[in-house]
C-alpha cells in the first residue's frame, strides 16, 4: 500500500469492516509486498474504525517497511496488538 493505492485500499478495508459478520478480525498483510506512510495510516485508520465500531481487530504478516515506519512513528505496539 503506497499514496498511490491507499484511497482505494482505504475505501476497501472500510468496506469489509462493515459487512463482516460480528466478532474480532485479522487482516493478513503477508501478501502486500509494498508500503509507505500512506499505507500505515491506512492500516491505523483501520484500527480506529474498527475501535469505533467496537470490533477488535489485529494485522498479521505486517511488512517489515510499515514496522520500521510504526516503529519510528511510535505506534509499532498499537499495529503489534491492534485493537
Amino acid at each position: 500500500m503506497t499514496f498511490a493505492t491507499a484511497r482505494a485500499a482505504r475505501r476497501q478495508g472500510l468496506a469489509v469492516l462493515r459487512g463482516a459478520s460480528a466478532g474480532a478480525l485479522e487482516i493478513d498483510c503477508g501478501a502486500v509486498s509494498l508500503a509507505d506512510s500512506a499505507g500505515l495510516a491506512v492500516l491505523l485508520d483501520w484500527l480506529s474504525a474498527a475501535k469505533a465500531a467496537g470490533r477488535k481487530l489485529r494485522y498479521t504478516h505486517l511488512p517489515e517497511d510499515v514496522v520500521a515506519l510504526a516503529r519510528i512513528s511510535e505506534v509499532d505496539e498499537l499495529l503489534a496488538h491492534g485493537v
